[in-house]
C-alpha cells in the first residue's frame, strides 16, 4: 500500500497527486447546480427543527454489542468488506439505519442489507440516533490510495466531473476534501475504496436506492470511473 505523504494541505491525498487543472465551463456549471440542489437540502433538514438529544453512553453500548464485530469498537472496521463509521456524519448514520427497514407497505427497504436490516429493524428512534452520534465522535483511521496510474483520473472526476456524460464533480455535495454534509452526504475521506466503489456499483445496478441522485450519477459511470474514483477518495485528508 502507498503510504500518506505528510501535506499542510486540506485536499492532501496519501500520495502525491498530479498538479490539479481548472475544471470546465461546463463542469462547473453542473458544480452550481449540485451546490444549488444541496443548499435547498440543507435548508430542508434545518427547517425540522433542532435536533433531538443524544446519550453517547448508550449508543457505546450497542455498539459494542451489536456493531463491533464488523465496524469496530471505535468504528473502524478492520478489512473493506464493512465501511468505516468513525467520524462519519451523525445524521447520515441515522438516515441509514432507517433506510435498512422497509416502510410500512413497501416490499423492500431502501438500501438492501439483509444483515444490516436485522440488526437496523431491532433498534428503536432513540437507538439509531444514540448509536450514530457515537460513532460520529471518533476518530477515523484514514485509508491511502493505492493505485497512481488511476489518481490522476479519479482527481478529474472528484474535481470537475465528467461534462460529456452529464456528471457533475463530487466535489459540489462531496467538498474539496471529502468532508461531505451531514444527512445527506457522507465524508468519503479515507474510506476503504473498495468500499466506495462496491456502493457506486450498488447504485448504479439499483441495489441500492437510498439516493435518486446518486444512481442517476453512477448509471453513467463505467467500471474503470467508479474504481478511479474511489481510490482518490481513500487517500483524501
Amino acid at each position: 500500500m502507498i503510504r500518506p505523504a505528510s501535506s499542510s494541505s486540506e485536499q492532501a491525498v496519501a500520495f502525491r497527486q498530479p498538479v490539479a487543472r481548472p475544471a470546465p465551463r461546463a463542469a462547473r456549471g453542473l458544480a452550481a447546480l449540485a451546490a444549488t440542489v444541496l443548499l435547498a437540502v440543507c435548508g430542508a433538514v434545518q427547517a425540522q427543527g433542532a435536533p433531538k438529544k443524544v446519550d453517547l453512553a448508550k449508543g457505546q453500548q450497542i455498539a459494542s454489542q451489536a456493531c463491533a464485530a464488523c465496524h469496530g469498537a471505535d468504528g473502524n472496521a478492520t478489512g473493506p468488506a464493512n465501511p468505516k463509521l468513525a467520524g462519519q456524519h451523525a445524521d447520515y448514520l441515522y438516515k441509514q439505519l432507517v433506510n435498512f427497514v422497509p416502510k410500512p407497505g413497501a416490499k423492500q427497504a431502501e438500501r438492501v442489507n439483509a444483515i444490516m436490516m436485522g440488526f437496523a429493524s431491532t433498534l428503536s428512534d432513540d437507538d439509531k440516533r444514540n448509536v450514530a452520534a457515537y460513532y460520529a465522535s471518533q476518530t477515523k483511521k484514514p485509508s491511502a490510495a493505492k493505485d497512481k496510474a488511476l489518481v490522476e483520473l479519479g482527481q478529474q472526476i472528484y474535481r470537475g466531473g465528467i461534462p460529456g456524460k452529464q456528471v457533475p464533480s463530487c466535489a459540489g455535495c462531496h467538498g474539496p476534501a471529502g468532508a461531505g454534509m451531514p444527512a445527506q452526504y457522507p465524508r468519503l475521506a479515507g474510506q476503504w475504496a473498495e468500499y466506495t466503489e462496491s456502493q457506486l456499483v450498488q447504485f448504479r445496478g439499483g441495489q441500492r436506492m437510498n439516493n435518486a441522485q446518486m444512481m442517476a450519477i453512477s448509471a453513467r459511470l463505467s467500471d474503470r470511473e467508479i474504481k478511479a474514483v474511489a481510490d482518490y477518495v481513500a487517500g483524501l485528508r
